[in-house]
């Protein structure tokens, strides 16, 4: 293997050729770092596949993400979690691992850092040390800077499919049932308002998006984000926006909340919002309690009742209200909440469907229809499926607005 120091002679050798001045192509780039790799294994000599490795890792140095250019060319990998520039963290198949090689310097982080929240008009440095962005891929890219990251620039890079799953192939992964799928469908078509709780890393953008595939395509959908990264290509008529943070003088901050009002100035049928952490909450239920029906949220949660709480300290964070206010608002905004969870054998599924029902004696009342009924454990496996309550749902007037029937016997 390849010394990182001998790396950085060979890319500064490399950059010593290139003429900045003027626009140097892929393939001019490529030629020249082949000729110098070539040169140095005249005295250095190494096996035809390392000189392929050390060209490409060379030539992404000047046009991609360095040495985790591969790692974003490897499918198998979904996750990249850089602690600094000698640490690095990739995930596969849901294991983690210390990857073997590392960033030449500090600063080399730093340049690929700025490079990648430059794309997308981000500015992140000491007075503003953290910020979310995304790659050309839609990758969801997190910087943290130092004085916050102690030991150094640190970068996390959630990846995703090129193709979003569908729920075909959740259902084939075990993550939802038939029946459960079937069911989240029928109340899609019918304009239910959906809520997806869960943990980090659960998949609750890979279902949200798995669950947009059951919006007609006639529709017009807004989608709201803090970095955009749904992926919902079975809707022509689609809007997607994405906030932006203060500049340097501190201003030309865009937020989720002045999205959302912008929103609903554009006529869409339904809007999606990507994820609500704060005082936007608010705006999000007023929003689906103003005619937008079919609408999409998520957030963090550790269960339903765990993220009707949540919600309702969002809502006081952005507003003054009294708690049976918010309840209310909850209750009448949302009609469907779905938790998925990630388990010890870092599966991810889908654990609770419940209908929100109303308030009754100042609580949100909640009817779970689906709950996941663990078996045990089977060669290092969770056994188990999501499992219908003997519960009913009660809310049907949509279905009757929709002009269509629930089958499976689950309505009331």
């Amino acid at each position: 293997m390849v010394s990182d120091e001998i790396v950085y002679e060979l890319r500064c050798k490399i950059r010593g050729k290139i003429d900045f001045g003027g626009a140097m192509s892929d393939d001019e780039l490529m030629e020249k770092t082949e000729e110098i790799v070539f040169h140095w294994c005249e005295q250095n000599p190494i096996t035809a596949v390392e000189k392929v490795k050390l060209v490409r890792r060379l030539f992404h140095s000047f046009r991609g993400l360095d040495i985790l250019q591969p790692l974003m060319e490897d499918p198998t990998v979904s996750e990249i979690m850089i602690n600094s520039h000698t640490e690095i963290f990739v995930e596969r198949d849901g294991h983690i691992h210390l990857l073997q090689g590392v960033f030449e310097s500090k600063e080399r982080l730093e340049d690929l850092i700025q490079t990648v929240v430059a794309g997308v008009n981000r500015v992140v440095n000491e007075s503003s040390p953290i910020v979310d962005a995304r790659l050309q891929d839609g990758s969801r890219v997190n910087v943290v800077l130092p004085p916050v990251a102690l030991k150094g620039p640190c970068m996390t890079i959630r990846k995703f499919p090129d193709q979003p799953m569908t729920m075909e192939q959740l259902v084939k992964r075990g993550s939802i049932t038939e029946e459960a799928a079937l069911f989240l469908q029928e109340l899609m078509e019918a304009k239910f308002n959906m809520f997806i709780s869960g943990g980090t890393g659960t998949g609750k953008t890979t279902f949200l998006n798995a669950l947009s595939q059951f919006i007609p395509s006639d529709e017009r959908i807004v989608t709201i984000e803090d970095s955009a990264e749904l992926q919902i290509r079975s809707v022509p008529n689609l809007v997607s926006m994405e906030t932006r943070n203060a500049n340097t003088e501190g201003k030309g901050e865009i937020t989720i909340r002045d999205l959302i009002r912008t929103a609903l100035r554009m006529r869409p049928n339904r809007i999606v919002i990507g994820e609500v952490r704060g005082g936007e909450a608010l705006d999000m239920l007023q929003a689906l309690n103003t005619g937008h029906e079919g609408s999409i949220s998520t957030g963090h949660g550790n269960s339903v009742k765990d993220m009707v709480g949540r919600l309702e300290t969002m809502v006081l964070s952005a507003a003054e209200l009294p708690l049976l206010v918010i309840r209310q608002q909850v209750a009448s905004a949302i009609d469907v909440m779905i938790h998925l969870s990630r388990f010890r054998d870092r599966t991810r599924k889908v654990t609770e469907i419940s209908e929100v029902l109303g308030v009754v004696n100042g609580e949100v009342q909640l009817n779970p229809l689906f709950r996941f009924r663990e078996e045990g454990e089977r060669d290092g496996y969770v056994v188990g499926q999501l499992e219908r309550t003997e519960n009913v749902l009660q809310s049907t007037e949509k279905f009757r607005m929709a002009g269509k029937g629930l089958s499976g016997g689950i309505a009331g």
